[in-house]
């Protein structure tokens, strides 16, 4: 059972802009931080899997791929809250990517914030030299949401629909801002979806 809770912001049918990119600022002197200088891909990946994170399956309409368009997901765990007023959250998406491109082109999408008990989902949208989106979503159940035109995963802790008001390169990833239009909660009692030292678990 979900509960709605639309914001005060247009809807979906309203014409809006992809936002402009923003190059991140660099160290002090405007000089970059070589990667040799730094720590390796290998200390850097295990430093960071120490640290819990939510697991969400990120969605996007593409009305441009065949003739009715066509649902593309992304599994991230580079998700979080930035402002309360405004309301903005924002994700990391690596460059290059379907749904970087995606989104370089289309301001509306939307956030589940996925329960303990989808991790095939999160595994589904994660997974290297899959198969269509298409067929992907084929037996996940959802909804469209009404503000972004995105599915929203039947099932998930919460929903949020969004929409890009910044985007700012970082590295190979480029952080995408966006400000929430609407959101759902579930009243179901399900512990969230996380992910450490490289594995999905249950927080029971």
């Amino acid at each position: 059972m979900f509960t709605k809770t639309p914001a005060a912001t247009p809807a979906a049918g309203s014409a809006a802009l992809a936002a402009p990119t923003v190059a991140l600022a660099s160290v002090p002197g405007d000089a970059p931080i070589a990667h040799s200088v730094g720590v390796s891909d290998d200390e850097f990946r295990a430093a960071l899997s120490r640290l819990a994170a939510g697991v969400v399956l990120i969605t996007a309409r593409d009305p441009d791929a065949g003739p009715r368009g066509e649902d593309v997901g992304m599994t991230a765990t580079a998700f979080l809250s930035v402002s309360l007023d405004p309301p903005l959250v924002m994700v990391s998406v690596r460059n290059d990517s379907r749904m970087d491109d995606l989104l370089a082109q289309q301001p509306l999408w939307a956030v589940s914030v996925l329960s303990g008990h989808q991790r095939h989902v999160a595994g589904r949208f994660a997974m290297k030299g899959r198969i269509s989106d298409r067929l992907l979503f084929e037996d996940i159940p959802s909804v469209r949401g009404e503000a972004s035109g995105a599915p929203l995963v039947g099932g998930a802790l919460a929903t949020l629909e969004c929409r890009t008001e910044q985007r700012v390169v970082a590295g190979d990833h480029t952080l995408v801002i966006g400000r929430v239009l609407a959101t759902t909660t579930s009243d179901d009692d399900d512990g969230p979806l996380t992910y450490f030292r490289g594995k999905y678990r249950r927080l029971d």
